[in-house]
């Protein structure tokens, strides 16, 4: 599991042994009903327990300002900052041919689509600054360059080769904010 390393995977494994009680089975449940009843929203891709998540169901929300972003998990720093209230798009993932992943294995098509088929006024690119996450920007900025929307990237200040996970909430609004043209 992420984050758990092997000290504390050994803490926990004779925690299970050892219990008493039905606390592990209690965990082994929640872990399997969690499984079951999240999803991937159908528009966005973020975590959902209907076809549509929570944020694209927001009406207060801006439609026309949509934040393109490797992974789901990406959208929950930006969220904490309380500075973005437009919709997201997630990639899952970023192009990176020594890993085989090309454009066809990414939710760009899905991208195109809501493109051609929302009113999007701007999409900010919020991507890691490495290789893979430029490359995977330049490659759909290609795509869209014809298209009328404003494309933006959120202003540096997150580390080169570090994640949005990483970042802290002051230096993720910052970003957002600090947006630059592309």
């Amino acid at each position: 599991m992420p984050g758990v390393g092997p000290r504390s995977a050994e803490r926990i494994a004779l925690w299970m042994v050892a219990a008493r009680n039905d606390h592990p089975e209690q965990i082994s449940r929640a872990i399997a009903e969690t499984r079951q009843a999240i999803r991937s929203c159908k528009l966005c891709g973020f975590f959902s327990s209907g076809e549509i998540c929570e944020i694209c169901a927001d009406s207060s929300r801006s439609t026309e300002l949509l934040c393109v972003v490797e992974q789901p998990t990406d959208i929950l720093p930006l969220e904490k900052t309380n500075a973005f209230r437009g919709r997201y798009h997630s990639l899952g993932g970023k192009i990176s041919p020594l890993d085989h992943i090309g454009p066809d294995e990414l939710r760009i098509k899905e991208l195109l689509q809501r493109v051609d088929q929302e009113k999007i006024a701007e999409i900010i690119f919020a991507l890691p600054a490495d290789v893979e996450g430029e490359s995977t920007t330049n490659f759909i900025v290609d795509l869209l360059k014809e298209k009328r929307v404003n494309l933006t990237r959120i202003a540096r200040g997150i580390p080169a080769g570090g994640g949005l996970e990483s970042a802290d909430e002051l230096t993720l609004s910052a970003a957002l904010s600090g947006r630059t043209k592309l």
